[in-house]
Protein backbone atom coordinates (compact mmCIF):
# COMPACT_ATOMS: atom_id res chain seq x y z
CA UNK A 1 0.00 0.00 0.00
CA UNK A 2 1.64 3.59 -1.10
CA UNK A 3 -0.56 5.86 1.81
CA UNK A 4 0.12 8.64 -0.70
CA UNK A 5 -2.33 7.44 -2.90
CA UNK A 6 -4.79 8.29 0.04
CA UNK A 7 -3.87 11.71 0.77
CA UNK A 8 -5.56 14.61 -1.13
CA UNK A 9 -4.36 18.23 -0.06
CA UNK A 10 -2.05 16.87 3.13
CA UNK A 11 -4.74 15.07 4.66
CA UNK A 12 -6.26 11.40 4.13
CA UNK A 13 -9.07 11.58 1.85
CA UNK A 14 -11.89 9.55 2.46
CA UNK A 15 -12.47 9.24 -0.94
CA UNK A 16 -9.72 6.97 -2.56
CA UNK A 17 -9.83 5.25 0.55
CA UNK A 18 -13.40 3.72 -0.11
CA UNK A 19 -12.79 3.31 -3.29
CA UNK A 20 -9.44 0.96 -2.72
CA UNK A 21 -12.00 -0.78 -0.12
CA UNK A 22 -14.78 -1.00 -2.05
CA UNK A 23 -17.04 0.58 0.10
CA UNK A 24 -18.94 3.53 1.01
CA UNK A 25 -17.34 6.41 3.01
CA UNK A 26 -20.03 5.91 5.74
CA UNK A 27 -19.07 2.63 6.36
CA UNK A 28 -15.91 3.39 7.08
CA UNK A 29 -16.54 6.64 9.47
CA UNK A 30 -18.99 3.40 10.95
CA UNK A 31 -15.97 0.99 11.39
CA UNK A 32 -13.85 3.76 12.42
CA UNK A 33 -16.41 4.69 15.45
CA UNK A 34 -16.80 8.29 13.73
CA UNK A 35 -20.15 10.33 13.07
CA UNK A 36 -22.09 9.99 9.98
CA UNK A 37 -20.69 13.64 8.71
CA UNK A 38 -16.94 12.31 9.97
CA UNK A 39 -16.54 12.13 5.75
CA UNK A 40 -19.04 14.30 4.31
CA UNK A 41 -17.92 18.23 5.80
CA UNK A 42 -14.29 19.21 4.96
CA UNK A 43 -13.89 20.53 8.59
CA UNK A 44 -14.49 17.20 9.89
CA UNK A 45 -12.39 14.95 7.12
CA UNK A 46 -9.71 17.65 8.30
CA UNK A 47 -10.59 16.93 12.13
CA UNK A 48 -7.81 15.61 14.55
CA UNK A 49 -10.19 12.85 15.76
CA UNK A 50 -10.65 11.60 12.18
CA UNK A 51 -7.23 11.86 10.15
CA UNK A 52 -5.79 9.82 13.46
CA UNK A 53 -7.87 7.14 13.33
CA UNK A 54 -8.16 6.92 9.97
CA UNK A 55 -4.11 6.80 10.06
CA UNK A 56 -4.34 4.59 12.45
CA UNK A 57 -6.66 1.82 10.43
CA UNK A 58 -4.40 2.63 6.94
CA UNK A 59 -1.40 1.47 9.14
CA UNK A 60 -2.92 -1.78 10.99
CA UNK A 61 -3.64 -2.62 7.20
CA UNK A 62 -0.73 -1.74 5.72
CA UNK A 63 0.94 -4.40 8.02
CA UNK A 64 -1.83 -7.15 7.74
CA UNK A 65 -2.29 -7.19 3.88
CA UNK A 66 0.82 -9.21 2.85
CA UNK A 67 -0.15 -11.84 5.42
CA UNK A 68 -3.87 -11.72 3.67
CA UNK A 69 -3.05 -11.34 0.23
CA UNK A 70 -4.92 -8.30 -0.54
CA UNK A 71 -6.13 -4.99 1.16
CA UNK A 72 -9.98 -5.97 0.73
CA UNK A 73 -9.38 -9.40 3.10
CA UNK A 74 -6.81 -7.06 5.30
CA UNK A 75 -10.18 -4.71 5.61
CA UNK A 76 -12.18 -7.58 6.19
CA UNK A 77 -9.49 -9.34 8.72
CA UNK A 78 -9.49 -5.37 10.52
CA UNK A 79 -13.46 -5.53 10.65
CA UNK A 80 -14.37 -9.06 11.63
CA UNK A 81 -11.42 -10.84 13.31
CA UNK A 82 -12.04 -11.83 17.30
CA UNK A 83 -8.26 -11.29 18.17
CA UNK A 84 -7.48 -14.16 21.20
CA UNK A 85 -6.60 -12.34 24.54
CA UNK A 86 -8.59 -9.34 23.53
CA UNK A 87 -11.72 -10.98 24.80
CA UNK A 88 -12.91 -11.39 21.17
CA UNK A 89 -12.88 -7.76 20.41
CA UNK A 90 -11.72 -7.29 16.66
CA UNK A 91 -9.11 -4.78 15.64
CA UNK A 92 -11.88 -2.03 14.75
CA UNK A 93 -13.40 -1.96 18.03
CA UNK A 94 -9.87 -2.13 19.65
CA UNK A 95 -8.82 0.76 17.76
CA UNK A 96 -12.34 2.77 18.42
CA UNK A 97 -11.58 1.95 21.90
CA UNK A 98 -7.87 4.14 21.72
CA UNK A 99 -6.20 0.72 21.84
CA UNK A 100 -4.69 1.00 18.16
CA UNK A 101 -1.32 0.27 20.05
CA UNK A 102 -2.64 -3.49 20.98
CA UNK A 103 -3.19 -4.63 17.68
CA UNK A 104 0.30 -3.63 16.76
CA UNK A 105 1.37 -5.41 19.70
CA UNK A 106 -0.47 -8.47 18.64
CA UNK A 107 0.50 -8.26 15.33
CA UNK A 108 4.44 -7.86 16.48
CA UNK A 109 3.99 -11.14 18.59
CA UNK A 110 2.56 -12.86 15.35
CA UNK A 111 4.80 -11.80 12.91
CA UNK A 112 7.71 -12.23 14.98
CA UNK A 113 6.33 -16.62 15.32
CA UNK A 114 4.73 -15.95 18.69
CA UNK A 115 1.49 -17.77 19.70
CA UNK A 116 -1.52 -15.93 19.74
Amino acid sequence: MVFQEFVEDQVFSPVPIAAALRTTKSEIASTLGLGRDAFSRASRIRARKTQLRTRQMLEILNRVEAETGSLLAAYAWFRAEPLPGFGGATPDLLLRQGKADHVHAYLDRIMAGGYV
